[in-house]
């Protein structure tokens, strides 16, 4: 085709348009049909030729004009969305889905497609994967800035995209809700009036009521707890027998430090970005906070231990948080001369952090909700890491601590077995229907 000719189906196309946008569509099909008998393969004049074909009821029509603008263009977004609409319309909502993950797999970026499909999944009775496809859809567009607000979303899909979010926090709130459901038939709901508020706040249910500055928790509130920085140590029992075990583990700990691969980086392996918001050299060099790590995300790093084989012994007899994928986290931390771990907050105040101190030089300490506390080799600390916390060596030796986790012994029994299941089941749910689930 020359370029006069290119020109005047330009041309006919923005005439058309302009009447199909006055409402005037008869006239705009008649012009986009003039078009197909000059360039029958003009992808936007079959798609609008259809669409008004099947305003008509006229399916088979439509799937074929459809069907010759996929082959001109093939997996145009717009071509395939309206393919599968037509599918839908005609009651083939199997042929519809798969024209919709055809056009997904082609053009992810375009999570109005996912929310397309969300639809005829949750119409075909699908909940779960609705959910995913809807989880899917928002979280992309959010990353992208869009879906945030009425002001950043299409207003074509303002009742779509609320009618998904509506469906996701359903579905998430039944899920996470259901995890409890034997815990109250078997202990009444007056032993789960707290952890039913930590799942409503964790949800945006009710909102959180913390009341402390400093206390700002990244991923799970507890409500009714005492809100204090550090613990008195009459309340852990159990870190008497750690205690008596110092030596023990700190003769484990030197031998360890004289092996070249013994530490990781706690954080580890951070971008410049992340390393410079959580660490900060002095004069003695550049900040080093590294770990030998016992347990890690809930994880027994059984190489590890067996390099430890007793202070393993002596921590695997301890009363420790066992969350699945979640806690404990025990290990080693080795604070190098001049480093200072700048101020951060930790996930939940369910759990607390215990230090036992093994190698403490002159000017190291730690800085809890505001509360400085230096270490004394031997003795325990343990503080709520949900409160504002840093710490720093400003000596010219090296600083270990051994870390471990621990229950907050103001929760109930009933509660740490209702907060171990809930977190578990949250890892569950963020790997089935986010983006990180695959």
């Amino acid at each position: 085709m020359n370029s006069a000719a290119s020109g005047d189906i330009g041309a006919l196309l923005e005439h058309a348009r302009q009447l199909a946008q006055q409402g005037q569509g008869d006239q705009a099909e008649q012009i986009c049909a003039q078009i197909l008998q000059t360039q029958p393969s003009q992808v936007e004049a079959l798609n609008f030729i259809a669409m008004r074909a099947l305003g008509r009821g006229q399916f088979a029509q439509a799937t074929n004009m459809l069907q010759l603008a996929d082959l001109a263009q093939p997996n145009a977004q717009a071509t395939l969305k309206n393919l599968a609409v037509v599918h839908a319309a005609a009651g083939d909502r199997e042929a519809a889905e798969k024209t919709l993950q055809q056009a997904i797999e082609a053009a992810p970026e375009h999570y109005d497609l996912q929310l397309h499909l969300g639809g005829l999944q949750e119409q075909r009775g699908d909940g779960r994967a609705a959910l995913r496809t809807y989880l899917r859809a928002i979280t992309a567009a959010q990353n992208q800035g869009y879906w945030l607000s009425a002001a950043s979303t299409p207003p074509a899909l303002h009742a779509a995209v609320t009618h998904a979010m509506d469906f996701v926090h359903r579905g998430r709130q039944q899920i996470l809700s259901a995890v409890l459901q034997p815990l109250r038939a078997q202990h009444g709901a007056a032993a789960m009036l707290r952890i039913e508020r930590c799942l409503a706040m964790y949800l945006g249910d009710v909102p959180s009521t913390i009341a402390d500055a400093y206390q700002k928790p990244k991923f799970l509130y507890f409500p009714d707890l005492p809100t204090r920085a550090y613990f008195a140590s009459d309340l852990f029992p159990w870190q008497v027998e750690l205690e008596k075990h110092t030596d023990i583990i700190r003769a484990e700990m030197q031998a360890l430090l004289t092996e070249p691969d013994a530490l990781e980086p706690f954080l580890g392996v951070p971008t410049p970005a992340e390393g410079d918001q959580y660490l900060r050299g002095g004069s003695q060099g550049a900040p080093a906070w590294d770990a030998f790590f016992f347990y890690r995300h809930g994880e027994r790093q059984d190489a590890n231990c067996a390099r430890c084989p007793q202070t393993a012994a002596i921590i695997d007899a301890l009363p420790i948080v066992r969350i699945r994928e979640h806690a404990p986290e025990i290990c080693f931390s080795v604070l190098t001369p001049g480093t200072h771990i700048l101020p951060h907050h930790g996930v939940t105040n369910t759990r607390l952090v215990t230090h036992l101190p093994l190698i403490v030089p002159e000017d190291c300490a730690i800085r809890v909700g505001g509360e400085e506390h230096s270490w004394q080799e031997g003795r325990c600390v343990t503080f709520d890491d949900t409160f504002e916390h840093e710490a720093w060596n400003r000596s010219q030796s090296t600083r270990v601590v051994l870390i471990l986790d621990s229950w907050n012994p103001y929760l109930t029994e009933v509660e740490r077995i209702a907060v171990t299941d809930l977190v578990g089941a949250i890892g569950d749910f963020n790997r089935e229907f986010s983006l990180r689930g695959g």
